[in-house]
């Protein structure tokens, strides 16, 4: 809308390959592919924001321990439960050890974790004479902390905008909840006064598009797409031209997920970045792989993946409240290095949170 309230006309990014179109909530996306100055709009009911201003803010998303504990239910009261039993008032012993081993890789932490957490553990125990269970379990919480905080990690993206356009790329296979999250994410940091503009940058699938942009309405937030099939590298150069022309200071952009461990898909998201790295100083800024939590220790094998060729900077973890998997948390961190940003909640777009390491252990207990 305009500063007198009357709607916009739709607008059009062009590149020298391809056509893209914004689509932007409460207008019509007829003729969306080819908009003339004589483009028909209409206003929707809950289109209420101005484009060129940004969201104000409606609460503080604060992390809940109530929710979080509630979304690692499955993994608390399937595996730490019967840790926490284990680490009781009884002396350590041998079997305390084996136990203890066997449950964290029922709970997805995997071996070589689980063999460097029991060895800092073992170390601990001679270091502080620690003889009781329950002192053991103490200092277990206090290792599982550690994992999750690797040294050098880079942090998530400010809520203050530190840069004319910061960009944020989501990567991650189909069905990890990528889509979700990049409608969570727009919505947490437009809520923080950030003006978000979004990229379909996965042109392989119709449904990506249209799920993108159903996802951008609801957030009240714009989208740019282009046609299925079009190059991604062009969809994300005119997402670049869009938020620089309207002011945008975070970009997030979609890319495809499916075949991970093809070639081809990995040079596509080369290209993406090789776009960004041309148009925007120091793009991305942020590079977020999207994990699903029941994918368990399957999980470890797309990280690589994607790490090797484009370089993942930090990870959102989804889907929690269904698997008794939450222990790959600490297989990522530490096999990996790539530290957990966000973490989904629940299902609504509000339901995601910054990930806290302490917070995380807590609710395992």
């Amino acid at each position: 809308m305009s500063a007198n309230g009357a709607v916009r006309r739709s607008e059009c990014a062009m590149s020298p390959e391809k056509a893209v179109f914004l689509f932007s909530p409460g207008r019509s996306t007829e003729g969306a592919h080819a908009p003339s100055d004589g483009a028909a709009t209409k206003r929707g009911p809950n289109f209420s924001q101005t484009a060129d201003a940004p969201c104000p803010a409606r609460s503080a998303i604060i992390p809940s321990m109530a929710s979080l504990r509630e979304t690692l239910a499955r993994t608390r009261t399937s595996i730490f439960s019967r840790v926490q039993t284990l680490l009781g008032q009884a002396d350590i012993t041998n079997d305390t050890w084996d136990e203890l081993e066997a449950l964290l890789l029922q709970a997805d932490v995997g071996a070589a974790t689980s063999t460097k957490l029991l060895e800092r553990l073992r170390e601990r125990t001679r270091a502080e004479a620690i003889l009781k269970a329950d002192a053991l379990r103490t200092a277990l919480k206090e290792e599982l902390v550690r994992l999750l905080e690797p040294a050098g990690a880079a942090a998530p993206l400010d809520y203050r905008a530190t840069r004319m356009l910061e960009v944020m790329l989501i990567i991650g296979v189909n069905g990890a909840g990528k889509t979700t999250s990049i409608a969570k994410l727009s919505r947490l940091y437009t809520d923080k006064g950030r003006k978000v503009l979004l990229a379909a940058g996965d042109t392989f699938r119709a449904a990506a598009i249209d799920q993108l942009q159903i996802w951008g309405e609801r957030a009240g937030i714009d989208v740019i797409a282009g046609k299925m099939n079009s190059d991604p590298g062009a969809v994300v150069f005119n997402a670049i031209q869009a938020a620089f022309a309207r002011k945008s200071d975070l970009l997030i952009i979609d890319t495809a997920g499916r075949l991970h461990t093809k070639h081809n898909l990995m040079k596509e998201l080369e290209k993406i970045r090789n776009v960004l790295q041309r148009n925007v100083h120091g793009a991305p800024h942020q590079t977020l792989l999207v994990v699903d939590a029941a994918n368990g220790q399957n999980a470890i094998a797309q990280a690589k993946g994607f790490a090797a060729a484009v370089g993942v900077t930090g990870a959102v973890l989804t889907k929690l409240d269904g698997t008794p998997k939450g222990g790959v948390a600490f297989a990522i961190v530490s096999e990996l290095g790539i530290p957990i940003h966000y973490i989904g909640t629940g299902e609504k777009i509000d339901d995601l949170e910054r990930f806290d390491a302490h917070t995380f252990v807590d609710g395992l207990f």
